[in-house]
């Protein structure tokens, strides 16, 4: 996030685009609210008609993957009409004319076919944002997991800057990310083309100066493999092994048939985690390790917050810390990795990578709230709420560069045999892929298997489906059963699952189509159909029985390990 959390509720406009933040961010959602009444104007595009967008003072029924259309639309109408910043643009940018060529053919009235917005509407939401003092956009993964998804998020920056809402308070482009910690996992290097603190391998002084650090002669300047990768680099003999740290692979990624047959070609699987879950059960090694209760540390939240947290009680049975057991396997494997607690861990860190270094233990004491960048040691320092400061951009010359391309269609088409739109979504009461929340009694009596695929109420009646009733899901690849959510808020054509549930996997169903950029699955874009069950005593009984077998496989896997 180029800005903060706490400076959305005093944002003028709050622009929510692909993002349902009472269903990801219940805290994030008081802030909108907070805005709103503060008296900010709150505009929401998503094809359902989302929590927020019942407070929202422009709502606009997107259509399933045509984000790349209507913000180029967006900003067409912004110049057209002269409404930009042009002196922000003059002083702080560069690629303006080439972007300008691509935009200038993306009308409101030429788009409407594909973003089902009607052009009045969509001219609203472009002065609305334009002529705010001060506007805030927020994302999500309704943004990420598509085709798309790196060209909207360039899409949205460029909005951004063609207003001038970067570089000071109250405004942003701020992706609200999915996961506890993502923020952190990306902060720390643990993807497959960066070093900690986004500092580039195939850079010689940066590699240099890890290699010291690290006792070793260098460090790999080839990338690795991104996850949604895995399956291809085993399937061509690349890959041998594969160690899972507090992932239920065989629950999230897309296409888990393929996974599956992943997992069969793997000669070697290792399983870090706290539960036993699908993917525990079929690793050859368990590494049990301890809860976030058991053991401290420090997190990243979303706006680049660092936050330490504090062992709560202490750990029973045989299990270690992660950092522990990396530590013991890097030993095993012949690397002297030593470390007596966390704060060693850090303060390394902070020494590698300049942005950090500022960033003490002392600093994030108690409830200590450090946001990088943060240079300097000293009391002073106490982070960065805000980004590009001045107007100033992490780039060369100092300045943005304007982006926009043409839009493509989702990679998969909906047809006769498969002809509604399937999109994976969160649920409130469960989280991730379930191995915590799914084992805590409380959250499975407010909800449990297998779960709900939320449709519209004309596409119901047409199949003959009734709310709450259990129904079929099935795609090219798989068929899963799922309790209908009915409702008019669901916008037609399109049905939408949380992919929390082991019974009703929707991950059976999606499809494992990339990004180029960012590798990315297309979550967000599936080819399904709906069929009614019509004994629905069978139905339950069906999923009573397979959820028992699941969980009773899963005890029994625990108990022999």
């Amino acid at each position: 996030m180029s800005n903060s959390i706490v400076e959305i509720e005093d944002t003028k406009c709050v622009f929510i685009f692909g993002y349902n933040a009472s269903t990801s961010h219940p805290i994030v959602a008081r802030r909108i609210n907070h805005a709103k009444a503060k008296g900010a104007k709150i505009i929401v595009c998503d094809p359902r008609k989302i929590e927020t967008a019942r407070i929202a003072d422009i709502y606009a029924p997107l259509a399933n993957g045509s984000n790349v259309a209507f913000l180029n639309a967006m900003m067409n109408v912004i110049l057209e009409e002269g409404l930009q910043d042009q002196k922000f643009i003059d002083e702080h940018t560069e690629n303006f004319d080439a972007f300008y060529e691509t935009v200038k053919a993306y009308t409101p009235e030429s788009t409407q076919h594909i973003t089902g917005i009607e052009p009045e509407m969509l001219r609203e939401i472009a002065r609305a944002y334009a002529k705010a003092e001060t506007a805030t956009i927020l994302w999500g993964m309704g943004v990420c997991q598509f085709r798309q998804g790196v060209e909207t998020v360039r899409a949205l920056a460029s909005l951004a800057m063609l207003t001038g809402n970067l570089g000071k308070p109250n405004v942003g482009v701020n992706p609200v990310r999915g996961q506890n910690n993502v923020q952190g996992a990306c902060d720390m290097g643990a993807l497959f083309n960066t070093l900690p603190g986004y500092q580039s391998f195939a850079d010689p002084e940066i590699n240099a100066k890890f290699a010291k650090a690290w006792g070793v002669p260098s460090i790999p300047t080839k990338p690795g493999v991104p996850l949604s990768e895995v399956p291809h680099a085993v399937a061509e003999g690349k890959l041998k092994a594969f160690y899972i740290m507090g992932e239920d692979t065989l629950q999230t990624e897309p296409d888990l048939n393929a996974m599956k047959q992943t997992f069969k070609d793997l000669e070697f699987i290792i399983v870090q985690d706290i539960f036993m879950t699908q993917t525990a059960a079929e690793a050859d090694v368990i590494l049990p390790a301890t809860s976030c209760a058991e053991h401290e540390g420090v997190y990243s939240a979303a706006d680049r917050g660092f936050q330490r947290f504090y062992k709560a009680v202490e750990p029973t049975g045989d299990v270690k810390d992660d950092w522990e057991i990396i530590s013991l396997m890097a030993q095993a494997l012949g690397y002297p990795m030593h470390y007596n607690n966390t704060k060693e861990i850090w303060d390394e860190l902070r020494e590698l990578c300049p942005i950090y270094k500022g960033a003490t233990y002392e600093k994030m004491e108690g409830l200590g709230y450090i946001q990088w960048p943060c240079t300097d040691e000293g009391p002073e320092d106490q982070g960065t709420q805000y980004l590009y400061k001045g107007q100033v951009f992490d780039r060369p010359n100092g300045k943005a560069e304007f982006f926009a391309c043409d839009w493509e269609p989702p990679m998969e088409e909906v047809s006769e045999e498969f002809p509604l739109v399937l999109s994976t979504v969160r649920e409130v009461g469960h989280y991730s892929c379930r191995s915590m929340t799914g084992n805590c009694r409380a959250l499975a009596a407010l909800a449990d298997e297998p779960g709900f695929v939320q449709m519209n109420d004309e596409d119901a009646k047409a199949l003959g489906i009734k709310n709450n009733e259990l129904v079929w899901i099935a795609s090219s690849r798989g068929k899963v059963i799922s309790r209908a959510d009915v409702s008019p808020r669901t916008n037609k054509g399109a049905c939408y699952m949380t992919y929390q549930w082991w019974i009703g996997k929707c991950n059976e169903l999606t499809a494992e189509h990339l990004n180029p950029g960012s590798r990315t699955p297309e979550y967000k874009y599936s080819a399904v159909r709906i069929e009614k069950i019509d004994d629905q005593r069978w139905a339950e009984n069906y999923v009573v029985t397979e959820y028992a077998k699941l969980k009773s496989r899963l005890k029994n896997t625990a108990l022999a390990a």
